[in-house]
């Protein structure tokens, strides 16, 4: 009877965007303790790649137009999670985290931002050759860029890239990066997208 009643009072819930938020923070602590807390876990993290990246365009493609322009230059790290990819077809089937720091520069001001992105990845077998996808959390050190204002110091982050090998361990991609707070903050703020082009180191 009482499984009954909280399952009544979930679907009762209002869903609101600051509802729907505070659920993604805690699966994210939540998915993070479940990571690094274990031993067997930790000990089986790998660093895969380090990239330097930096934007190149501001084509909108999910949300409003951003008010303002935008540089960000950022490096990360890709760390591989211990669960053993699955094999379709000749593709692996991965995960992994992406975390990143870097400048965000608009309307003559600049921002530290820190990002964690758990991804979803798939690989060729023989070579490197990487497409990603992932949904992740981003802390800036500002929100306010002139007449732009993403809401607040936390972020929803998504991303999908690819990367190609150039000469030995070095390669080049690309990287879709979408910041935004999805109305946590209201609906007068908005986030921006970033096209940029990544140089990857791979182990």
């Amino acid at each position: 009877m009482k499984r009954m009643k909280l399952c009544f009072a979930l679907c009762d819930c209002p869903w609101t965007p600051s509802v729907i938020g505070r659920c993604f923070i805690g699966w994210l602590i939540g998915f993070c303790c479940l990571v690094f807390a274990h031993p067997s876990f930790s000990e089986a993290l790998s660093v895969e790649s380090f990239s330097i990246r930096a934007r190149v365009s501001e084509q909108t493609l999910l949300g409003e137009d951003a008010p303002e322009e935008f540089e960000e230059y950022s490096v990360s790290a890709n760390i591989g999670l211990p669960w053993k990819p699955a094999t379709i077809l000749g593709w692996d089937v991965g995960t992994r985290f992406m975390a990143s720091t870097g400048i965000l520069r608009g309307a003559g001001e600049d921002a530290l931002v820190v990002s964690v992105i758990p991804e979803l990845t798939l690989g060729r077998k023989e070579g490197w050759f990487t497409l990603d996808m992932g949904a992740g959390g981003a802390l800036f050190s500002r929100h306010r860029f002139g007449t732009q204002d993403y809401g607040g110091p936390f972020q929803f982050a998504l991303t999908f890239g690819f990367g190609i090998p150039l000469y030995q361990n070095l390669g080049l991609g690309y990287r879709f990066l979408h910041y935004s707070d999805a109305g946590l903050n209201g609906s007068e703020t908005t986030g921006a997208d970033f096209h940029m082009i990544e140089f990857i180191y791979q182990f």
